[in-house]
Parts: C-alpha cells; structure tokens; sequence
C-alpha cells in the first residue's frame, strides 16, 4: 500500500516548525533507482488526501507515474502564507516572501535529499494558494513544470503578468486552471477573464487546459478537476489508446516502431525520466505493424520485447510473431515453444502460447 508520513520541517524561512504530509508510492524502495515526480500541495491541511487518492488511482492504472506527494498544512498560517503586497502584487514581507522561499530553498531540498524524487515537480492550490502558485513561474528557472489552479483568487495584474511571461517562456510548462458555474461569483468573472488571456498564447511550449463545470460550486470543482488536471499533465505518459492508436499511430508518417520510440523519447524529454514500454504499448504497435504488413516493425518489436521482457512469455511471443510474418513457421515454433518455460504475462498465457503452437503444427 502507499504510504503517508507526517513529519514536521523547522524552517529558518518562517522562523517556526511547519508540518507537512508525505504520501511515498506503493512498493516505495528507498534503496531502488527509480525517481519520482514530485507533487507539492498547499492547503494540504484538505487538499492533500484528494490529490493522494487520485495519484494513487491512476499511477495503478498507468495513467501517470508513481509520484511522490507533499501535503503542507497552512490552517494556522494560510493568509500570511499567501499573503502578497498592496504595491508590488508579489509576496509580501509579512510572510508570503517567507512561505515563498521555504517552498524552493528549505522543503524541496529537503524531499530532494531525502527521497528519490525526480526533477519533474508539479504544484498544486485552490482559492488564494492557486494565486500563490504562479509566483513560482517568474523566477529565472521555474521551480515547478505542472501547475494546477483550482478557482484562483487572483491578485491584481497577475492575468496580464502571466500571460507575458508564458507567452515567451522556454520550458515545457504544462498549466491546468479550473473554475465553476456555482464558483464564488467574483472569482469566477476575473478566471474567465484570466482564461481568455492566457488562451491567446500561442507558445508551443505551454500546454493548457481550462475546465469551467457544470453543477459544481467552489469546493466540489476540486474534486472533478483533479483527474482532468492528471490527465492533462500526463497525456503523453498514457498508455496507447484506441483514438491515439487510430489517430495518431496508424496515421505516423514512418513506421508504428518509430512511432513508438519517438514516443517514449518525448515522454524522457518531457518529464525528465525514462519509462519502461509497457506491454499495452507493444500490442499496440503489434497490431499496427500487422495492420501494415510492416515486417521491420515486428522486428524492431521483437528485439524490444527480448531487451525488456526477457524472463517472460513477452520475449518469445513477439520474437514468434516477426518469424510468422516472415514465413519460418520453424523458428517461430521454436520461440513459442521455449515461452512456455518463461513467466506469463497481463496478455500472454501458457494457453496462447500452445495454440500457435498447436496452429502451426496443424498447418505442417
């Protein structure tokens, strides 16, 4: 199961200890290699276990990956740690300057050092901590690269400020914004005036998405904007569905292998770790390379499956499938026979393999 952690921060930022909520992934190995997103949660104090139920959902599933989640309670200290300037609009010297910096110079580190997270770090806030968020995104090298803003109480000219300056960043920055027809009414009018600026941007870089529902006020949106928000940020980490593998993997230009590296290539540079080919991907690109009576591609599939999968029914099937096509019926005989020694898998069985077995025998 996941584990949640409460620990407790002493911060030199805020001149006090802070408390704050860890949520590790299921089979969390401190002494493993894989790294994990980092998801930071203000107003952890109702926000965190909302965010961890839906991470944990959908990292099961393979929709994103196993994260790591950071809840920080703010119950005690929230408006002076959102707090901004009458002047400047920034974080103020009462404490939204000092929240600030404990965010990116005490409890990243201190996450960063402990645990094994990776550079990708997603943050996430409702109401005045929504606002608080995008003071992150005008520091020379952004602390975060997912933002998630649910019903922003927005400070005066941060509309105009971050239009500017996600017009012209450099970075993939993936913004999800959020808002409802039972919305505090005049947070709602300044998000829907907010969301047609930041609409106009036309920079490759920035991938956004707005959800304005229906039947929802300012707290139930939170619920509903979550997976919407997940799904947004961790579309390209998916496994392939039937639309991608109609609209997208049959349509590539080359062939549905490259399709596939390019893939798992966008989804290394996009979020800053590898991905393992999941076995749902292969029967995908299976399919299209049949579809396309494209031999290169069943053999390109199976020297990846022999390199990821080589302890299971995986390896021999896909090695068995390229003979098929091929037309030596013996060799791919001989590699579902030597599958039936190996572990099966979510799709292959010791049933599958003995019927192309039994096929090919049939046909000689």
């Amino acid at each position: 199961m996941a584990q949640v952690l409460y620990e407790t921060i002493e911060s030199s930022k805020l001149g006090e200890p802070r408390e704050i909520k860890i949520q590790l992934p299921r089979n969390y190995d401190p002494e493993g290699d894989i790294l994990y997103p980092l998801i930071i949660v203000f107003d952890g104090d109702y926000l965190f276990e909302p965010m961890i139920g839906n991470t944990d959902y959908h990292s099961y599933w393979g929709d994103m990956p196993k994260s790591i989640v950071v809840g920080i309670n703010q119950a005690d200290r929230r408006n002076s740690d959102l707090s901004f300037s009458n002047e400047t609009y920034f974080p103020s010297d009462e404490g939204g300057a000092q929240f600030f910096e404990f965010v990116g110079q005490e409890l990243v580190p201190y996450i960063n050092e402990k645990y094994l997270t990776s550079d990708f770090r997603i943050v996430v806030g409702h109401d005045q901590s929504a606002n608080f968020l995008n003071y992150y995104l005008f520091k020379d090298k952004p602390l975060f690269r997912g933002y998630i803003a649910f019903s922003p109480d927005l400070s005066p000219e941060m509309g105009v400020r971050l239009q500017e300056k996600l017009a012209v960043s450099e970075l993939d920055t993936f913004y999800y914004l959020a808002t409802a027809d039972n919305d505090v009414r005049s947070l709602r009018d300044e998000i829907l005036v907010f969301n047609s600026s930041l609409s106009t941007i036309e920079n490759p870089k920035l991938h956004y998405r707005f959800d304005d529902f229906t039947d929802a006020d300012h707290y139930s949106l939170v619920g509903l904007g979550i997976p919407k928000a997940i799904n947004e940020i961790f579309g390209l980490y998916k496994p392939i569905n039937k639309k991608e593998y109609s609209e997208k993997v049959l349509t590539y230009e080359g062939t549905p292998f490259e399709y596939l590296m390019k893939k798992y290539e966008d989804i290394q540079f996009f979020y800053g770790f590898e991905k393992k080919v999941v076995e749902n991907d292969l029967r995908a690109i299976l399919a299209a390379g049949k579809k396309k009576n494209d031999l290169e591609t069943l053999k390109e599939l199976s020297k990846l499956a022999r390199k990821e999968y080589s302890e299971s029914m995986i390896s021999a099937y896909y090695t068995g499938q390229y003979y098929e096509m091929d037309g030596n019926m013996k060799k791919a005989l001989q590699n579902y026979q030597s599958g039936l020694l190996l572990n099966e898998s979510e799709f292959i069985s010791k049933d599958m393999l003995l019927d192309k077995i039994y096929d090919i025998q049939d046909q000689n």
